[in-house]
């Protein structure tokens, strides 16, 4: 493999951002593909790769590496440096790279891969929590799980073509995609494209969306005519799923306290065709009272530590703070037990996080049920989807119905 210094160079600049600047990695690895227009797919292709995979492992080659945060340019050339060699790349002859022990990296690697903290990346004190929380051995299959990089998923817009109409459309503009057993709406893309030019996307025919977060949705077994709330909406990845299962009829309200990302959600639902979303920003408590007891459905897909989806954002293992923790199960508490009033007599709420912890899950259920805000609901079902077991993004899902 031929390696070119500008591309090395955009990786060390999107390292330098994401591990010294505290930039997210999707965000950085946006802007340093913007560098140079001429770079071909294959380019790009080794920039984000690249620079996935060293902040996937950053402190096994920090480790190997002996160098510490924060990292100067030299040390990040360092950590390339043994990502290089662990890879078989042979190192160019460069002034920035210095003399490289290959020997020694590769006997540091076998040393500190037989030990979990190190082998999976990950801060002490996340491994053990989730150790403690999981269980050992689930904690070390999730992990290794979490650390594989994520396909491209698409989810089929039922409003505007079937799944096998959409697998013709992407074929003509020769991108693969192959259906996946259990998950009615989605393809999977066994080689990896940038979808997002395509004339199927532009059209609105799918939305990019892990197989996993698709399943999240069909549980609330909403019907055309009724009146769902989407509570903690975001850019709207399940708004847009639920209007295609409420086909375009009924109210759907998605709330979010971030009106930049409802402003997002009205550009997705537009390109999607869809006209039965009405955004509302949670600017006060007032607007949660006011459908106290109105919705039919309602989905708290809730702010979480996004533990369970790591694959797509490594940085995450970086960022997370043990005190965060506490935070956010603090917060997961009151919405449940505020929002949960939006929901009518009859009516059903599914709670659902990207997290794998039980801390942000089952103890959240059992939590709300024992309180004074729950004694009207049953627990139906409660789904926990794991990465080791279904190769997609760990999920906790849980329906609720409201007694008449």
């Amino acid at each position: 493999m031929k390696l070119h210094r500008n591309l090395v160079f955009a990786v060390i600049d999107a390292l330098n951002l994401i591990f010294n600047e505290g930039e997210y990695a999707d965000k950085v690895v946006q802007k340093v593909l913007k560098y140079d227009k001429r770079w071909g797919s294959r380019d790009r292709g080794f920039i984000a790769e690249t620079t996935y995979e060293m902040v996937r492992y950053k402190r096994l080659y920090a480790e190997i590496a002996t160098v510490k945060a924060p990292y100067s340019r030299p040390d990040l050339f360092r950590m390339w440096a043994v990502w290089a060699v662990l890879k078989g790349i042979p190192l160019p002859d460069w002034k920035q790279i210095e003399p490289t022990p290959e020997r020694r990296i590769k006997g540091r690697f076998d040393e500190l891969s037989k030990i979990r903290k190190f082998r999976e990346a990950v801060p002490d004190w996340l491994d053990e929590l989730c150790a403690k929380s999981l269980g050992e051995k689930l904690w070390s299959a999730e992990i290794t799980a979490l650390n594989r990089p994520a396909e491209v998923i698409l989810r089929t817009n039922t409003l505007k073509t079937t799944k096998e109409e959409l697998r013709k459309m992407l074929s003509q503009e020769n991108i693969v995609a192959e259906p996946i057993k259990g998950y009615p709406y989605a393809l999977r893309l066994p080689v990896r494209a940038n979808v997002f030019v395509t004339e199927a996307f532009k059209k609105g025919l799918f939305e990019v969306q892990d197989a996993n977060s698709q399943l999240v949705t069909p549980l609330l077994d909403v019907k055309p005519g009724q009146r769902v709330v989407d509570a903690c909406a975001g850019a709207g990845g399940k708004s847009l799923h639920l209007a295609a299962l409420m086909e375009n009829k009924g109210q759907l309200i998605a709330m979010d306290i971030y009106g930049s990302k409802l402003k997002e959600l009205k550009r997705r639902a537009r390109r999607n065709g869809i006209h039965n979303i009405e955004p509302r920003e949670i600017d006060s408590t007032k607007v949660i009272k006011k459908l106290y007891g109105k919705a039919d459905r309602l989905l708290i897909d809730a702010p979480c530590t996004g533990l369970g989806v790591i694959r797509r954002n490594p940085d995450t293992k970086w960022k997370l703070q043990p005190e965060f923790l506490n935070k956010i199960t603090k917060t997961q508490q009151e919405i449940l037990r505020n929002y949960s009033k939006m929901v009518r007599p009859g009516g059903k709420m599914v709670y659902a996080t990207c997290s794998i912890l039980p801390q942000e899950n089952n103890d959240q259920v059992k939590s709300f049920l024992a309180a004074e805000e729950g004694n009207d609901f049953t627990l139906v079902e409660e789904r926990n989807i794991y990465a080791s077991k279904s190769g997609y993004d760990g999920f906790y899902m849980a329906l609720f119905e409201r007694g008449e």
